[in-house]
């Protein structure tokens, strides 16, 4: 079932990034999108049991639509910043570590990759359940672990 949804959702995005439709790229498209969901549909659905997976990619469809406005008011934010002309009095750069309270890999990992997605923020190291983030302004890192882990835990735990 894995190697179907992989093989599926590769051909959906080889068909609209392609734009060809004629008989010898889509025969290409599916090659090569059954080549890569036999050896890596893993990566995928990795350590998802039984129907698991699907509850997890729905979380983190309704996940994204928040991810990408926080990345709006994040850019928003800091070209405020970048075009303040005391831009030097009002960045205050710092390095925050904190402990997540993400139960699995694929969680952690999402939760770092949000942090780094928004701007002013970069994931600077993730062992376990610790985390090192740089944070551009004193807001954005009083703002950590905050409302991001909350929803990722909400989409892809099921936790509120």
């Amino acid at each position: 079932m894995a190697r179907l949804v992989t093989f599926i959702i590769m051909l959906i995005f080889w068909v609209l990034l392609s734009g060809m439709f004629d008989a010898f790229h889509l025969t290409l498209g599916v090659v090569s999108c059954l080549l890569v969901s036999l050896a890596s549909h893993d990566f995928m659905f990795y350590g998802r049991p039984g129907k698991a997976w699907g509850k997890n990619m729905l979380g983190l469809f309704l996940y994204l639509p928040w991810l990408f406005y926080q990345i709006f008011l994040a850019s928003i934010e800091i070209a405020y910043i970048v075009l303040h002309p005391r831009m030097l009095e009002i960045m205050d750069p710092r390095l925050v570590r904190f402990r997540t309270s993400l139960k699995t890999n694929l969680s952690r990992f999402t939760f770092a990759q949000s942090i780094t997605l928004t701007p002013g923020t970069i994931t600077v190291n993730m062992a376990d359940n610790e985390f090192t983030v740089y944070a551009l302004t004193k807001k954005a890192a009083d703002s950590l672990p905050g409302e991001m882990e909350a929803r990722v835990a909400s989409a892809l735990e099921g936790e509120k």
